[in-house]
């Protein structure tokens, strides 16, 4: 079997690391929070002390980190991983990354015979958890196929896009309509609940609808919950919406919507800070209304909408139980 290390033990990289060791993979984990490796080890997960120790010897480094600066430093940077790596093995990238830089590391990396693999993964951390998140693939084919045991360890559907570079194109992309539909949320409920509709009915109507969306299905619960946990910052969006700007612009492409988009969350941003999660974008029309999108019993996680609806039937049998 194959060995792994896995450096950033954010949301993501701490849920990908954990379902390798489930499936039985030896793993290496760092991250400058050693508290995030100390519950991976006792999970059975090898400790590094850093990134370019973690890089010693695995087939496979996998990067989840928050920014494609930070990756490529990494990566190539003083000390970088590359340089530590064996012949044969493959970097591989689940970050959102730029394809500028990502593609200069690859460079840097085939030099030493080392292979790069790009597998950003999008649909909520709550599906990292479970091991079903969807994984966007970009490489040789079959260096893919020399990782795909790993790849769908922490993954559930996957697609292979193509080369590498391909894969961070799209995973841009969905992160921007992922956004937009949040955006879309936000104002739909808020005119739904100044009009005195009920807001679960609500919920459930449009999830029926044809104006349904993985993220409103999953990000409204905690939107009426008021915790508006995604597990994802304002930070994290506005670079992201940076990449799709950039590469509108690269493609001779109008981004109007984009940025848009982007310069909304850029103001939320600013105004409530760097490491909010995504919803606080909603504080902006509560405050200018007056009026907040809350409903009862509703989740405080990000969850799909079947587990949603089974919580909302346990939360109103206890409600039952106690009257």
């Amino acid at each position: 079997m194959l060995t792994y290390s896995v450096v950033g033990l954010g949301n993501l990289g701490e849920k990908i690391s954990s379902n390798l060791l489930k499936q039985g993979f030896e793993v290496t984990v760092y991250d400058i929070d050693i508290k995030k490796s100390n519950k991976l080890a006792d999970m059975g997960a090898k400790q590094a002390s850093s990134s370019f120790e973690a890089a010693l010897g695995v087939d496979g480094f996998i990067t989840c980190l928050p920014s494609p600066k930070i990756s490529t430093e990494i990566m190539i940077g003083e000390n970088g991983a590359i340089s530590n790596m064996k012949p044969g093995s493959s970097w591989i990238e689940t970050s959102t990354t730029d394809v500028s830089e990502l593609e200069l590391v690859a460079t840097k990396a085939k030099e030493r015979q080392i292979n790069t693999i790009e597998a950003p993964v999008t649909g909520g951390v709550h599906r990292a958890e479970k091991g079903i998140i969807t994984v966007l693939v970009g490489a040789d084919q079959i260096n893919y196929y020399k990782h795909e045991e790993a790849i769908k360890a922490f993954g559930g559907k996957i697609f292979y896009l193509g080369n590498v570079g391909s894969a961070s194109v799209l995973k841009v992309v969905t992160n921007m309509l992922a956004f937009a539909n949040l955006i879309g949320a936000v104002e739909g409920l808020m005119l739904a609940k100044k009009a005195g509709l009920d807001l679960t009915t609500t919920y459930h109507a449009i999830q029926a609808s044809s104006g349904n969306s993985v993220e409103f299905e999953t990000v409204a619960p905690v939107i009426f919950n008021g915790s508006f946990d995604t597990s994802f910052s304002l930070k994290l969006a506005c670079k992201d919406l940076t990449l799709m700007s950039e590469l509108g612009d690269k493609y001779k492409i109008p981004m109007k919507f984009t940025k848009l988009i982007e310069q909304m969350f850029i103001d939320a941003k600013n105004k409530y800070g760097d490491d909010e999660w995504t919803p606080n974008i909603v504080k902006d029309v509560e405050e200018v209304t007056g009026t907040t999108i809350r409903a009862p019993n509703f989740p405080d996680k990000m969850m799909d909408y079947k587990d949603v609806v089974e919580f909302l039937d346990n939360k109103n049998k206890k409600i039952n139980l106690r009257n």
